[in-house]
């Protein structure tokens, strides 16, 4: 009797382990990877702490991060480039993808890839978010919408996104979708420098004339959009717009324009948030 007694409570010892072991690998901060690329080579910081540099792959297990929402801010090591900063969320078990190729001003461009668990477990969604939007979205070469668009059930494999917008260099995305997933891109296009050029040299010619357009503010990551002193993102901030809003464009330079606000004062906006 003793003995049996013995190897009972022995089983039950080893069951409560078990259950103790379960309950606290469960606590434990579920973690995603981040991969990070940019041209020219950038530092990284995540929340204000610096991270590494590009090409950076947080994706080795004792380097994953918690899941959760952070900043990521990429700075240039060469060029007199703006910091690029956004928001980006890292889910459980997959890897969120940021690139930005920096270039001046409206010529940049950047996307930033992200997965999310979603309820159906039979189904794969892709997403695309576009700056500026009303982008067109073709997948795997066949026109599917414009941005913003949500698809759903998507084949679980290798796809190619491409975003289009006329004045606006596409962008190409390959991406690989999950069964039980959404993949969001959110793509910011830069201006063909090409089209940009050939505007440049029609507003600086003595026989251009003067037109009343306007000019619509477009949603931005950051919710509104500086008004700069000058034609330059390193010129000084004289004021701010909101998405919606609504200008008479009084000039127009390559990647910029120039509005007037409710106080009269004159400054320029990135023509890459702001539509005629």
């Amino acid at each position: 009797m003793k003995k049996i007694i013995f190897v009972l409570v022995c089983f039950l010892i080893a069951c409560l382990i078990f259950v103790l072991v379960v309950y606290l690998l469960n606590r434990r901060p579920a973690k995603g990877a981040l991969q990070v690329t940019s041209s020219p080579k950038s530092k990284v910081y995540l929340n204000e702490k610096l991270i590494g540099e590009t090409p950076l792959c947080q994706c080795e297990a004792n380097k994953m991060l918690n899941e959760g929402e952070y900043t990521i801010r990429l700075v240039p090591s060469e060029g007199d480039f703006e910091p690029f900063q956004r928001k980006i969320k890292i889910s459980p078990k997959v890897l969120t993808v940021v690139d930005r190729a920096f270039a001046q001003t409206a010529l940049s461009q950047a996307s930033i890839i992200s997965l999310t668990s979603i309820q159906d477990k039979k189904d794969a969604q892709i997403s695309v978010i576009s700056f500026p939007d009303k982008s067109q979205v073709l997948l795997d070469s066949d026109l599917v919408g414009q941005t913003p668009v949500l698809l759903k059930n998507i084949t679980q494999s290798d796809h190619e996104i491409k975003i289009v917008r006329q004045g606006y260099k596409e962008k190409i995305l390959r991406v690989k979708t999950v069964l039980g997933y959404k993949l969001e891109a959110i793509v910011y296009l830069g201006i063909d420098p090409e089209i940009a050029t050939a505007s440049a040299v029609l507003i600086s010619s003595p026989s251009a004339k003067t037109t009343s357009q306007t000019i619509t503010i477009q949603e931005t990551p950051t919710g509104f959009l500086r008004v700069r002193k000058e034609p330059t993102v390193s010129s000084e901030e004289v004021g701010r717009v909101n998405p919606g809003d609504i200008f008479n464009l009084l000039e127009e330079k390559t990647g910029w324009y120039k509005i007037q606000l409710k106080d009269k004062t004159q400054g320029w906006v990135s023509s890459q948030y702001a539509n005629k």
